[in-house]
């Protein structure tokens, strides 16, 4: 590492970046946020290197899931709390059915910025730079909306604050109690098919929670019965941003990028020679990277080796993202490959942004079956080939909107207009997250 600085992609090609009318204006915020206290810290970014080790080697499972992109207009306690309860059924259900601990990561508290597969976005004949996510521009059309704006990153990382202190108090503060289960329930899906299953789940729990009390077991004083660990993630796509977050530890000499706990690296972002790679390579971070069916057996392996040099368990994880029709195909070459060459990594499964599609009145959207058939394949793949199938990575959310077809609610394209809030991909709801979880517990107990 003694070639890499914090500063060191600014020599390279990168992607996917906003151009700005001043970047003196850019300069300017980014000096300003290198004085900010960091978002986490030095222990927390090791602890969950130490959880994604445990889950590298099989004895955990990662759920990964959160917003496609956070906004500014949809930030409040409401929304912030479904979420949390939401992948905290997500937890009680797969921990419930697998025997095993759920290490948590968000998709949230940074996830503010978006690649676009065009620069340049069409409507009616007008023709504007592209959304990119509001840490960048504004989701309106209009010219002022997207330019982009550089104090965006400041609104940014302050959101992201006051983020990661409400879901702190959340995880710590008593609500993550498993005595307190019921709590955890979202007024929409309580009477659903999943609401009602999900029910006798927490009955049991709750039996299981007497019979220890009954034994005379402290569970009241048990930290890991009531409180729950949270990490939160992003894309690393915003380069300036992520730098200026950088610190170097005191303690090991190390540098740690302190937006988030864990970062990843997109499938239209990964090359060997361009920017991200080489931000990534050189922070301490857990790192994960997109696997699409671009991907090659050399690129793979070289990404293995630039992103964990030291083979370490549980700093790099790979988010197969193929779609339903590819991963059979392509994925167990891929894990073949990392077995025979004894890579320490961690798989995990994003079935969302494979299966995209544009239904017939216009709205992009996910088939709940393809997401589905994905992670079945997924799992089946790594049961096959005697590996661990490390954990899933979904875009979802806990509000009741109407942005994936299918699932238990029987979502149609004529329900798609209803409740389709996304600023940018169709995210799984509350009950879809749900049921989706029991189906995936289901696989795993085999």
């Amino acid at each position: 590492m003694s070639n890499w600085t914090p500063n060191s992609w600014r020599a390279l090609p990168i992607k996917q970046q906003p151009e700005y009318d001043n970047p003196t204006d850019l300069e300017a915020v980014t000096t300003q946020l290198k004085t900010m206290p960091e978002l986490v810290s030095f222990d927390e970014i090791n602890k969950l290197k130490y959880e994604l080790a445990e889950v590298s080697q099989g004895k955990a499972f990662l759920l990964q899931g959160g917003d496609c992109a956070e906004t500014f207009a949809e930030f409040n306690n409401t929304n912030l709390r479904n979420y949390f309860k939401a992948m905290l059924q997500m937890t009680g259900i797969l921990m419930y059915g697998t025997g095993l601990p759920i290490v948590k990561i968000g998709r949230i508290a940074g996830q503010f910025v978006k690649p676009r597969s065009s620069g340049m976005e069409a409507v009616d004949g007008v023709e504007l730079p592209s959304y990119r996510g509001d840490m960048v521009n504004d989701l309106d059309f209009t010219d002022a909306a997207r330019k982009p704006k550089p104090e965006n990153l400041l609104k940014a990382f302050h959101q992201s604050a006051t983020t990661l202190n409400y879901l702190r108090a959340l995880a710590y503060g008593g609500f993550a109690n498993l005595n307190k289960i019921n709590r955890w329930n979202i007024d929409f899906v309580k009477a659903s098919k999943q609401g009602q299953r999900y029910q006798k789940t927490l009955d049991a729990i709750g039996d299981a929670m007497h019979f220890m009390e009954a034994c005379r077991l402290p569970v009241a004083q048990i930290e890991a019965l009531s409180t729950a660990s949270f990490y939160t993630s992003h894309e690393g796509l915003l380069l300036p941003y992520e730098e200026a977050l950088i610190r170097k530890s005191k303690a090991d000499g190390k540098y740690y990028c302190c937006s988030a706990h864990m970062l990843w690296i997109g499938d239209r972002t990964r090359k060997l020679d361009e920017a991200h790679i080489e931000f990534m390579r050189g922070i301490e971070n857990p790192i994960g990277c997109k696997v699409g069916p671009s991907m090659t057996n050399e690129e793979l392996l070289a990404i293995c080796d630039t992103l964990n040099p030291n083979n370490e368990h549980g700093k790099i994880v790979l988010i197969s993202r193929m779609g339903k029709d590819k991963v059979g195909k392509l994925l167990p070459g891929f894990v073949e490959l990392l077995k025979c060459e004894g890579k320490n990594v961690v798989w995990s499964c994003d079935p969302m942004h494979g299966n995209t599609i544009k239904t017939g009145n216009g709205y992009k959207s996910r088939k709940f079956d393809d997401i589905l058939s994905e992670v079945q394949q997924f799992l089946q793949i790594h049961k096959a080939a005697g590996t661990h199938a490390g954990g899933v990575h979904f875009e979802m959310t806990g509000q009741d909107v109407t942005e994936c077809l299918g699932g238990a609610q029987e979502i149609s394209e004529l329900n798609l207009e209803e409740r389709y809030q996304t600023a940018c991909d169709p995210r799984l709801n509350a009950s879809q997250a749900l049921e989706l979880a029991f189906l995936i517990s289901e696989e795993l107990r085999g």
